[in-house]
């Protein structure tokens, strides 16, 4: 059973670049000139002379929003990676085939966990202090949907990644309308940044591929589907809400 799933519409590739904390020393301009120039016609000045490039700090207000938002994409990878090794145990007993399905997820996921960890590493950003909650509280949810079955695990997938494409998806909408403004100003954005918001796309596109997965493999044959999605969703919710500022 693969039904359409309105998220899937799908956040389509951005051609976006991102603002983050720190600046990267820009690449010296190369300065080309050509000996076969007419000694009549001078090349214009600006080819002559390296052009000031314009570095703007982040603002305290961008500074703190991709402190939360770091942060809680860091917390979201940790849950996503309990929640899976909760549910393969009984997953893999009862159905073998999925097997090589859970283990690509899972290590998709712990790739996230590790950038994550760098980055808030890198930018001496703080981890939540709910981290040890929700140790807990993804451990324990995937330990109950995969002991539900198949159908109950799928749909614990199709809930979270749903929220958690979302969420994604809306911190590329605010990066991609910093950058807009940046260059309408005329500053410059470095390599760093630019390979931040790739990464950011990469890992939005991964989750909702886990998505398809879980939707392809009967996620909607869970009982009471409604009600499971429903409270993992409004608790996915809560926990980003929680994760940003505490």
């Amino acid at each position: 059973m693969s039904p359409s799933l309105p998220l899937r519409t799908r956040l389509s590739p951005l051609a976006f670049q991102l603002a983050t904390r720190r600046h990267v020393t820009p690449h010296p301009r190369t300065i080309v000139s050509s000996a076969a120039s007419s000694a009549t016609e001078p090349e214009p000045a600006s080819l002559h002379t390296p052009q000031p490039t314009r570095r703007k700090p982040l603002s305290a207000e961008q500074k703190r929003f991709l402190d939360s938002a770091l942060r809680v994409n860091q917390a979201g990878e940790l849950a996503a990676t309990l929640i899976y090794t909760a549910q393969t145990p009984p997953l893999n007993k009862s159905h073998p085939h999925l097997r090589p399905l859970m283990k690509h997820m899972y290590d998709q996921e712990a790739g996230h966990f590790t950038y994550f960890n760098h980055i808030l590493a890198k930018h001496r950003i703080r981890p939540t202090l709910m981290y040890p909650f929700w140790h807990v509280a993804a451990t324990g949810l995937g330990w109950v949907t995969g002991a539900m079955g198949r159908e109950a695990a799928m749909a614990c997938t199709e809930a979270v990644e749903t929220e958690i494409g979302g969420h994604y998806n809306g911190q590329v909408k605010v990066l991609l309308a910093w950058v807009e403004g940046m260059e309408r100003r005329g500053e410059e954005i470095g390599e760093e940044l630019q390979g931040l918001i790739k990464e950011i796309r990469r890992i939005r596109d991964e989750e909702l591929e886990h998505l398809d997965h879980a939707v392809e493999n009967d996620a909607k044959e869970a009982k009471p589907y409604e009600l499971l999605t429903g409270v993992i969703r409004a608790g996915c919710r809560g926990a980003i809400w929680v994760s940003e500022k505490v």
